[in-house]
């Protein structure tokens, strides 16, 4: 899988939350915060197609369009590569810059000890 732009990102979220889209609709949704015109979108997901991220169903009027790809899998590339840019690879390091620089409640605490006895680690 290749590494996701922002705007690459932006697009699977939207298509990400159905089962697929018209061009509109797509622009629609891109539009509050992107402000994309409809051109740059079609150019996005032709793209993004061409990457194999996005599926255009060419057989319905109008095309269709879909995430080829899943968001656990692309947040499992992301994290993977943070992982290995940021730490070197040491998911401990990871964690405890987290844990560090953000507030977590008594029932994330113990989700996450609970992971850790599961682990054996």
């Amino acid at each position: 899988m290749v590494k996701l732009t922002e705007g690459e990102w932006s697009v699977l979220q939207v298509l990400w939350g159905g089962t697929s889209f018209a061009l509109g609709e797509v622009v629609s949704a891109l539009e509050p915060t992107l402000h994309w015109r409809r051109n740059t979108v079609h150019t996005y997901l032709t793209r993004m197609e061409g990457k194999g991220l996005v599926t255009i169903h060419r057989e319905t009027e109008p095309h269709r369009y879909s995430a080829a790809v899943s968001r656990e899998d692309c947040a499992r590339q992301e994290r993977s590569q943070l992982l290995d840019k940021v730490y070197g690879g040491a998911a401990g390091d990871l964690i405890a810059a987290f844990l560090k620089e953000s507030r977590i409640t008594a029932e994330e605490r113990d989700r996450l000890r609970k992971l850790l006895d599961d682990m054996e680690v």
